[in-house]
């Protein structure tokens, strides 16, 4: 019977969020807790790259975190961020972040729809002139630099944030007493191996989301009792609903 579920990923903020309604339905205990987290380069580790921001015009925005140490770095780096530095961001979520640090006018933030760089990619084209920087994570592949360079565009990436492991305290080790537990991610079934040396699954199920992250996971010799997304399930919450009511059948 699953009683306790660890999701590893920060506590969502909407109270409104499918997974407190699971955690009713089934009488299941969520408890979550990330086993990574993100931390930024210092700006002497940043200068080891050779990249000067202000030889650039434009910055793209993947994520939250990109925004967060791309700003911090340039305070600690006391470069000041131009007036008319252009933004291009994946989502419009992601470019309303933005005003945190800076005061912008609309027309110097671009945004996509999707999420995904590939929507980005025409609107960056229609700025042709302009100098791409890239801040990204230390785990990353040339697929951005690819697509940037088909379209030759002048761009350029760099690393400014790691994924390290969240390592957990002598006590959390010994009051691990999880019936499953979800992962989202390869460097999360990393975590859990540095944690946890001597791990046996036994009766813990295993949940994944995304192929990469099941990859990891049987490669670490772990039985995967839910994968996610599928046709059917395309979240992770309703792929765990559905799972859930089958076990508690």
């Amino acid at each position: 019977m699953i009683k306790k579920i660890l999701v590893s990923q920060p506590k969502p903020s909407s109270e409104k969020s499918p997974y407190f309604d699971i955690a009713e339905k089934f009488g299941v205990e969520l408890i979550f807790r990330p086993f990574i987290k993100v931390e930024g380069m210092t700006a002497k580790e940043f200068r080891t790259q050779k990249v000067n921001i202000l030889d650039y015009t434009a910055i793209v925005f993947t994520s939250r975190h990109a925004i967060d140490h791309f700003f911090t770095l340039a305070k600690e780096l006391r470069v000041a961020i131009p007036e008319d530095m252009k933004y291009f961001c994946v989502t419009e979520t992601i470019s309303l972040y933005i005003q945190k640090y800076v005061q912008y006018r609309k027309r110097k933030v671009f945004f996509g729809t999707t999420g995904k760089i590939d929507d980005l990619i025409p609107t960056m084209v229609k700025h042709k002139q302009e100098k791409y920087l890239i801040p990204m994570s230390d785990v990353h592949n040339d697929s951005v630099a690819k697509m940037l360079d088909a379209k030759k565009l002048q761009h350029q990436e760099c690393v400014m944030y790691r994924t390290v492991s969240n390592d957990f305290t002598p006590e959390e080790v010994k009051t691990f007493d999880y019936d499953m537990l979800i992962f989202f991610s390869p460097s999360g079934i990393e975590a859990l191996t540095k944690n946890f040396p001597d791990f046996k699954q036994g009766k813990i199920a295993i949940a994944t989301f995304g192929p990469a992250t099941a990859k990891a996971a049987k490669d670490a010799g772990l039985r995967l009792d839910l994968e996610a997304p599928s046709e059917k399930y395309p979240s992770m919450t309703s792929a765990l609903q559905h799972f859930l009511s089958e076990k508690h059948k």
